[in-house]
């Protein structure tokens, strides 16, 4: 049986060739796959002569700033203005579908002109209508893995400062290649990338060999109050706003303590809450039994994909908790 590709690649390169500046942005909270999807597409499209910026609604966190070495990516209303970004003759919106993950950054696209094209470059599953031309694959582990097509299908050379983002972008969303998302072509996409220049060992490195004593308190702290429902087959854990302050850490170092959960014997499906400065949860889902993520993320407002997904919401812990609970306990039974 053949794989038919999803995505309109001669549309999309038509795009790219018709136009000659490009603003890249992403969701808030960003993670690899969204700051290393930008990061690569910005190196394919300089290589075509572009002139680009990244923009995001929320500043890059301190333990991902290293994938940005020149430092490209832009925060809105700390280095850069809307009234700026008005030269901008398109607006790519990569790894996310959904107006609320775009965060300040979905008054730009809103508030941009008429004759300004916006596209969407994403793998999830939930979308919003976002005036946007979707090129969407939902079956790719990763959006890192789209714009490493878009570099082939547009004719432009790998490079390590395209394929190192990339790579980032790819092994964090697999889980480094353990979820089952990752098959062949996630492993042949990452040998391309190592091939161009990518070091696995220097990018796992950063990642979760540069922990500071308040990222480990943090973890520490939250693993001691995992609780477990349905005979372990649901585990939950939360995090307050004053956990921060108390640990030295950071909102960002929440990242992955959600699948550390999953290591549990007999754990099907885990939820995080985590409490965030302004106020609010962000809650992240994650499953490997028959529970859908997305579905049960949409019911709060949220997406993603059937193993993982997130929501925000509003409200005391005391609140959202047994709403949340409730909602994943009628999806796994």
């Amino acid at each position: 049986m053949t794989y038919q590709d999803p995505i309109d690649w001669p549309s999309f390169c038509e795009l790219i060739h018709n136009h000659d500046r490009f603003l890249l942005t992403s969701h808030i909270r960003p993670d690899c796959d969204a700051l290393g999807s930008e990061l690569g597409m910005a190196g394919v499209l300089q290589a075509l002569g572009k002139s680009v910026r990244i923009v995001n609604g929320q500043a890059t966190p301190p333990n991902l700033q290293f994938i940005d070495p020149q430092g490209m990516i832009e925060a809105l209303h700390e280095d850069v203005t809307p009234a700026e970004l008005s030269d901008r003759e398109v607006i790519m919106v990569l790894d996310t579908s959904a107006w609320a993950q775009l965060g300040p950054m979905g008054d730009v696209l809103r508030g941009a002109a008429a004759e300004v094209t916006k596209v969407i470059l994403d793998h999830h599953v939930g979308e919003d209508d976002l005036g946007a031309t979707p090129y969407k694959n939902t079956n790719a582990e990763a959006t890192g893995r789209l714009v490493l097509q878009a570099a082939k299908q547009l004719g432009v050379e790998l490079t390590p400062e395209i394929c190192s983002p990339l790579f980032a972008a790819l092994a964090t969303d697999t889980g480094w290649f353990r979820f089952p998302s990752a098959g062949p072509v996630a492993y042949r996409a990452a040998a391309e990338m190592i091939e161009a220049g990518a070091s696995p060992a220097e990018i796992y490195a950063q990642l979760y060999e540069q922990d500071t004593l308040g990222r480990l308190r943090l973890r520490g702290l939250i693993l001691s109050r995992t609780q477990a429902e349905l005979d372990g087959a649901l585990v939950h854990t939360y995090v307050l706003k004053e956990d921060f302050e108390a640990t030295g850490a950071l909102p960002s170092d929440t990242e992955d303590v959600v699948n550390m959960t999953l290591t549990v014997a007999g754990t099907q499906a885990a939820v995080i809450m985590v409490e965030q400065p302004t106020g609010g949860f962000k809650i992240s889902f994650r499953s490997r039994c028959k529970m859908n993520c997305s579905e049960v993320a949409r019911e709060f407002g949220g997406g993603g994909h059937k193993a993982a997904a997130g929501a925000f919401l509003e409200g005391p812990l005391e609140e959202i908790r047994p709403r949340l609970l409730a909602a994943v306990t009628t999806a796994m039974t």
